[in-house]
């Protein structure tokens, strides 16, 4: 007998469709697996038959032979165990022949339960582009499936559950269309309010916030750099639908969405550990997962120490932060991951931290301090639209019982400028002013004749490069959507290069 079923495969972000054919006919018993299987699924032989025999039926005695089609692209991963297993019960006339709609996504345990996948959100968006009307999952997967609509998404934790839906037996319910509510997830523990002093450090954090523009402190130990970097997702707008969908196919395929919560409702916040390797950070491997950077999509990257990283690590930053997307290639294919982020990093002046410092006496030669400083190469640094010196703030700020504004009145702010950028970048692919590619820069970011002509003082004061010309241009035009300017003005000017820390205590 032979029979088709459905399937879906994953390779990075790309989901594509499988087709499962079964074959079974006379001869010497044996299992094979075409269609260039991996590992994994070679040894869904084994699984299979465990399958089987836990709901009472004789594996056939002749020839098994699946084949995964199309044959020429390389398959990985446990999800395609379901699918064989239905396909070898067709083929033993156990199930109908031909079920064109349904697709089946899942790993089978031993005694014919069915595991969790990663990935289950990107695979069931294709099955209902490509026309298909169910899909089954695990029951573990089945909110993350459900969040696609206008496809019937049915959850299965056994074998023997399935064979009942499939037989008339018992027939499933499909899972209903979920969605949570997203207007009730920006109550935070951490807040603004909290933070005494560092009005200068807070009002360029705010700034940033509006443009989604990268920013670096530097400061000395204990002057509230990492207490800053918690607090700016807090002040970031509401995610929209699309950027919901976006994060959360990400987490999908890394398989680190929660089970209770399968979307990622708030802007994700990432900070990896100094020690984290090449892979951790881009992501990598033989089958390419995403690394931190595309987990913090959408959302913020926070590098503490950056100093303390490893150079080459860094170094693979910069192409990625400029594309907003990371590309690995293996043999195998092209595996792309998104990383629209906001990268906010952290460092200390020098080896001792008191570099700069008013409250401590610096123990470090003037080569140490180059050789700490230099750990970060210029490139990298230009990566950073803003650089920010963090004070140690006085006594008189730190006991002062007066509140600072919140993150809800910040985040107003931040929302009224990214409104205005959302006005202007319509039907554009720009999301803010972080994002405004170099040849739309004159469009964009007009000047008054006063800022005009300030801009061209100081760019030939400082001795700019043309990288950071056009990053003091966009920073600028974020101060003037806060300002609520339609045209840059001498201040917005004024602030954009005071925040890029050409005259850093720290940097010098």
């Amino acid at each position: 007998m032979f029979a088709i079923t459905n399937s879906i495969g994953m390779f990075g972000m790309n989901a594509f469709p499988v087709t499962i054919e079964a074959e079974v006919t006379k001869g010497t018993p044996q299992f094979e697996i075409s269609g260039l299987p991996d590992t994994g699924i070679k040894e869904s032989r084994e699984r299979v038959r465990s399958a089987c025999s836990s709901i009472g039926i004789t594996f056939p005695k002749g020839k098994v032979l699946i084949n995964l089609a199309p044959a020429d692209v390389k398959k990985s991963g446990s999800s395609f165990d379901l699918a064989i297993f239905i396909s070898l019960m067709q083929a033993m006339d156990i199930l109908p022949l031909r079920m064109p709609e349904c697709v089946f996504v899942g790993e089978l345990g031993l005694h014919g339960t069915i595991r969790s996948v990663r990935g289950v959100m990107p695979m069931t968006m294709l099955a209902r582009k490509n026309g298909f009307h169910e899909i089954y999952v695990p029951i573990e997967n089945v909110k993350e499936a459900s969040v696609i609509d206008n496809i019937r998404v049915y959850g299965v934790d056994s074998v023997d559950m399935l064979m009942s839906h499939l037989l008339d037996q018992q027939v499933l319910a499909p899972a209903p269309h979920y969605m949570p509510d997203l207007s009730k997830t920006l109550t935070d523990l951490m807040d603004f309010k909290d933070v005494r002093g560092q009005l200068k450090a807070r009002s360029g954090i705010e700034l940033a916030a509006a443009g989604g523009h990268n920013v670096l402190l530097v400061g000395s130990p204990g002057s509230g750099k990492s207490m800053l970097a918690n607090r700016i997702p807090t002040i970031l707008p509401e995610m929209t639908h699309e950027e919901v969908l976006e994060t959360s196919n990400v987490y999908s395929v890394a398989g680190q969405l929660p089970p209770d919560q399968p979307l990622i409702v708030r802007r994700p916040f990432r900070s990896p550990h100094h020690t984290t390797s090449s892979a951790g950070l881009i992501g990598g491997g033989t089958i390419p997962t995403p690394g931190e950077l595309s987990l913090a999509h959408n959302g913020v990257m926070f590098l503490d120490e950056m100093p303390e990283f490893r150079r080459s690590t860094l170094e693979m930053l910069r192409q990625p932060l400029e594309n907003r997307k990371v590309v690995i290639s293996r043999a195998a294919g092209t595996a792309e991951y998104p990383c629209n982020v906001m990268l906010v990093g952290a460092m200390n002046p020098c080896p001792c931290g008191y570099y700069g410092s008013p409250n401590h006496q610096c123990n470090c030669t003037q080569k140490q301090i180059k050789q700490y400083i230099s750990k970060i190469s210029g490139p990298m640094l230009e990566r950073f639209d803003m650089h920010i010196d963090v004070d140690p703030i006085p006594y008189e700020e730190f006991a002062s019982k007066e509140q600072s504004d919140s993150s809800a009145q910040i985040r107003e702010r931040v929302d009224f400028a990214r409104k205005q950028q959302e006005k202007r970048y319509a039907g554009l692919n720009i999301y803010c002013n972080a994002m405004i590619p170099d040849h739309l820069l004159d469009q964009f970011c007009q000047m008054t004749p006063g800022a005009e002509d300030l801009f061209a003082k100081m760019y030939t004061h400082y001795k700019m490069s043309a990288r950071t010309g056009a990053r003091i241009k966009k920073v600028a035009r974020s101060a003037a959507d806060l300002h609520g300017n339609e045209k840059i003005d001498r201040q917005d000017i004024s602030m954009a290069v005071q925040f890029r820390g050409f005259d850093s205590k720290y940097l010098k």
